[in-house]
């Protein structure tokens, strides 16, 4: 099913705006790497710069598939959503690319995770064991919500009049 024919069931796109907004309330989502098997997919952590990047540290240690994918991927995408509730939940599906941020951009590039949920694991290890810092350029966004109501508490008639 299309998202064109989702709309008559109550699901909305999401403006520009929306988008951005809701990347900026939230922090935790999901990178898919191309990899030879099938996709590589990674639960992050991010910062988002409010404009067109997120940003994720990679806790590296010895060896790290996800570094290793990343610096051989030429296209990614990163998954952000939330599901309250079966009548309200957010999605937003980002397309683009992912690499390591130059030492000359990490300064201001670390500021955007500031205050981005971690788990306590990782925080910890982070502290001790080697870091990457890794910027997502983002060439396409597509965000999709649907906020209404569980049809018993919709109005009768479905337009508002009783």
């Amino acid at each position: 099913m299309t998202l064109d024919e989702l709309e008559t069931y109550g699901m909305v796109r999401m403006t520009d705006d929306e988008i951005r907004g809701y990347l900026a309330s939230q922090s935790v989502g999901v990178l898919g790497l191309p990899a030879a098997d099938a996709p590589s997919m990674r639960p992050l952590s991010f910062g988002y710069d409010g404009e067109s990047r997120l940003y994720f540290l990679y806790l590296l240690g010895a060896e790290s598939r996800k570094a290793e994918l990343s610096s051989r991927a030429d296209a990614a995408r990163f998954l952000v959503y939330s599901a309250e509730t079966p009548f309200n939940w957010r999605s937003v599906l980002l397309s683009g690319s992912v690499a390591e941020v130059p030492e000359a951009e990490r300064a201001a590039a670390t500021e955007t995770l500031t205050g981005a949920w971690r788990p306590d694991v990782f925080e910890r290890a982070s502290a001790t064991e080697e870091t990457g810092l890794y910027r997502f350029d983002v060439d396409e966004q597509i965000g999709i919500k649907h906020l209404g109501l569980p049809p018993e508490f919709e109005p009768a008639g479905g337009d508002g009049a009783e």
